[in-house]
């Protein structure tokens, strides 16, 4: 006899019970026109090379590009044989593809051809975080990992310049990096670390070396403060947002919050949204706060008033990445429910969005032209029982 594998042959509670059947029932919904992958996605970025494609990292080992507007998932960067975590591109020509796997190392390809580059090794745990730049002319490469440790490296050579590790205050597994825009330099980039501890980090990385950078303290002028603490738990996303003046950073946490934290504040919390649950992705637009996380739910935010304004329902399964497409004008979801959803973010496309609801809400369902109904027979049969019906007569 063949055992199954299923879930429905565990014991399971009532809970997971009835959060199965919840997800069953919504997993054929097409809200966001969804393009079904066969396997979880773990993050997304931009693709360089196309304004309608993403770049997904897939947990079945590989890189794929997905065209939102065409449907094309043909083109496939494989290798790893473990998860595919995160992505990123740069090098020469901003013609390398970057990814780290759950099997601790970095790949890379050629973005054009999908030929397989250089493999980077060195972390001891999953790669978690990946991110390029320029140093004094030179391409670098910048990782994060599960070991706690972030890593700088030489992509022309493959050689790991140094590790960067908090010396003062434990430091948990990288969760996300990013570069800031305002502060760095050709010979010296800011760089910001999340990590599944609430400590956001800077750090002033040099070809030659780095420091880790003393933020000063928002409530004691004068003061400082060992690194930016404004969430109560993990910390998923770091994002500059380059639609605002200051270029504030957005950061999106366990703790069920997405924060600002401004530039001219020392980084303190100005602005704090509510999502709920665990926050994995936050994106902004001169217009919108975008939100989604392990509530299954994608949530746009009117940025002004900082009010809820659409939840935009289809993923059943928790969403881990967002990227804004054309300026703004919508934003691409993936999950490790295996779809990649693309929503708009025309206000007058989410008011119908919010209208649609509130009349289904109400048991208004929108009015659709009926069609014909299909008989039962053929037209030659119909013809035959047309035909003895005027002979009754």
């Amino acid at each position: 006899m063949n055992k199954g594998t299923s879930a429905d042959h565990f014991f399971q509670t009532d809970a997971e019970q009835a959060k199965r059947e919840r997800r069953a029932a919504k997993a054929g919904n097409k809200n966001g026109n969804p393009i079904a992958l066969k396997s979880k996605l773990l993050a997304a970025i931009p693709d360089p090379t196309s304004p309608s494609s993403v770049l997904v990292a897939e947990s079945a080992g590989s890189v794929r590009r997905v065209n939102v507007d065409t449907g094309d998932t043909k083109q496939v960067y494989r290798g790893p044989s473990a998860p595919v975590t995160c992505v990123a591109v740069g090098g020469p020509g901003n013609q390398i593809l970057f990814a780290g796997s759950w099997d601790k190392d970095i790949w890379s390809w050629d973005l054009a051809s999908k030929t397989p580059g250089r493999k980077y090794s060195g972390h001891t745990d999953f790669v978690k975080a990946v991110f390029t730049t320029k140093l004094s002319g030179k391409d670098i490469l910048i990782s994060g990992g599960a070991d706690k440790k972030i890593m700088v490296w030489d992509i022309e050579t493959g050689s790991r310049l140094y590790v960067l590790q908090d010396q003062t205050v434990s430091m948990m597994a990288i969760q996300d990096l990013a570069i800031d825009p305002i502060q760095s330099r050709p010979d010296e980039v800011t760089l910001v670390s999340a990590s599944s501890d609430p400590h956001i980090r800077r750090w002033h990385i040099r070809l030659d070396g780095f420091e880790q950078i003393k933020e000063t303290s928002p409530d004691e002028p004068g003061a400082t403060r060992h690194s930016i603490l404004e969430h109560d738990t993990t910390v998923y996303k770091v994002v500059f947002d380059k639609e605002g003046e200051e270029v504030d950073l957005w950061t999106s946490s366990g703790d069920g919050t997405a924060k600002c934290l401004a530039r001219l504040k020392g980084f303190a919390a100005d602005d704090s949204i509510q999502h709920g649950d665990h926050v994995r992705a936050v994106a902004v637009t001169d217009q919108w706060v975008i939100t989604a996380g392990r509530d299954e739910d994608v949530k746009v935010w009117n940025r002004t008033s900082g009010k809820l304004y659409c939840i935009l329902e289809g993923h059943y399964d928790e969403v881990t990445d967002l990227i804004v497409l054309d300026g703004g004008k919508r934003v691409v979801s993936v999950s490790i429910d295996g779809t990649v959803r693309t929503w708009p973010l025309d206000q007058t496309e989410l008011d119908k969005i919010n209208k649609e609801k509130e009349d289904k809400a109400k048991g208004v369902e929108e009015e659709t032209p009926a069609e014909p109904a299909k008989g039962l027979m053929t037209a030659e049969e119909e013809a035959e029982l047309a035909a003895l019906m005027e002979d009754d007569d």
